[in-house]
């Protein structure tokens, strides 16, 4: 049998293609703003997660220039070796004392920086103990790693107790979820996850990847949003979103950090972060502490959204609707409904992104809508009145 057989094979991908419904790789010809250009028409975008707004703010944008003038286009090499700048170290630094923690150690990408991570930490005998709704790096990385994974249905904490229960009193655990939960938009009950690792002698990791810039004081994070920095013992995020850049980080204790700076081979084995993606996420990190206003504006467009969608008669995910998170999943239920409500909402000049199975339940299909800082309630309004008329009314 040819291996690329399955390559040539009628697919999900080129049916949609035919029918004209295909929601895919769709080419912005504008900067991630707003209102974008996208092949050749205005877009309202709420399908970014560019949440603060910072990707066009002159002084990230200037940040970036400047170091890609003065250190070149990359580093070739990775930390371990030859790719370490002084500007990796001071992001470091700036992020630990952001974020109340010891260390911190940067990844090329969010994705890797939770394969990175967790295939480090969790070891031969080690059980790793995830939300069945986490992000796929997650599994990943459980999947790397030489540990054991364990699963507990959605945000619930009688399943996770039962999982917990499972682990041998010898061996290691570590609970690992989603702060703010990428699809559903809702927020871990970090309260009793940490109450539960207390109670078994596990750890706990938050993937803050929607969180940071989002929830908290100052936007430092779920943690931080629940009073809890002293009982998460990892944080993992990114820069790809709040932070307008491209790279992923670890922060916790300092000797946490150390270890996973030794042995994780996705971050000994890969190209460091870029010059100019660095400095970037640094200048963005420094404007988020400069102006904390930033994610109580975004808290308050999120619930704006929220509460003009409910009066408009469109249902949102239960669990998402009194979150104060730019996720907001519009129920749509049916597969090929989903994706042909997309595309005549897209063609009326909104950008939204269908969710579809295995990402949801079979027949919970959505349409995820998220936010930004530096939206106006007027173009929230234009995007909700179009995107009611066609839920609603064709």
């Amino acid at each position: 049998m040819d291996i690329f057989e399955k390559c040539y094979a009628p697919s999900l991908a080129t049916d949609l293609q035919e029918k004209g419904v295909y929601p895919y790789f769709r080419a912005l010809q504008s900067r991630q703003d707003v209102e974008v250009m996208m092949e050749g028409k205005r877009r309202i975008m709420l399908g970014s997660n560019n949440y603060l707004g910072l990707t066009t703010d002159p002084e990230v944008i200037e940040a970036g220039v400047r170091t890609m003038e003065k250190f070149g286009t990359g580093c070739s090499g990775s930390r371990f070796l030859n790719g370490t700048l002084e500007l990796h170290l001071e992001l470091e630094e700036a992020l630990a004392s952001f974020l109340h923690k010891e260390g911190v150690i940067t990844f090329g990408t969010g994705f890797q920086s939770n394969v990175g991570i967790i295939s480090a930490l969790v070891g031969r005998h080690d059980y790793v103990i995830c939300d069945r709704e986490n992000h796929a790096s997650i599994y990943a990385g459980c999947q790397m790693s030489y540990g054991k994974m364990l699963r507990y249905r959605h945000s619930d904490m009688e399943d996770l107790e039962k999982q917990l229960r499972r682990v041998p009193e010898q061996n290691g655990a570590l609970i690992v979820t989603d702060g703010v939960f990428s699809m559903g938009g809702d927020i871990a009950k970090l309260p009793e996850i940490c109450a539960l690792a207390k109670t078994y002698g596990a750890r706990v990791m938050v993937d803050d990847a929607h969180g940071l810039g989002v929830l908290g004081p100052g936007g430092r994070g779920t943690a931080s949003h629940f009073g809890l920095e002293d009982q998460v013992d990892v944080y993992m995020g990114t820069f790809s979103k709040s932070l307008a850049s491209l790279g992923g980080y670890m922060a916790a204790d300092k000797a946490v950090t150390e270890y996973v700076r030794h042995n994780s081979r996705p971050f000994i084995f890969s190209a460091s972060i870029p010059p100019a993606n660095c400095a970037t996420a640094l200048a963005a990190l420094r404007k988020l502490e400069q102006h904390p206003e930033l994610p109580e504006r975004l808290r308050d467009l999120s619930l704006y959204a929220r509460k003009g969608f409910t009066d408009r008669g469109l249902k949102i995910r239960e669990s998402a609707l009194s979150a104060p998170t730019p996720i907001i999943p519009i129920y749509t239920y049916e597969t090929m409904h989903t994706l042909d409500a997309a595309q005549k909402i897209y063609d009326r000049g909104v950008y939204v992104n269908p969710t579809l199975p295995p990402a949801t339940p079979e027949g919970e299909a959505l349409l995820r809508t998220s936010y930004m800082a530096t939206h106006t309630e007027a173009l929230l309004d234009e995007a909700m009145d179009i995107m009611a008329e066609v839920l609603l009314h064709e």
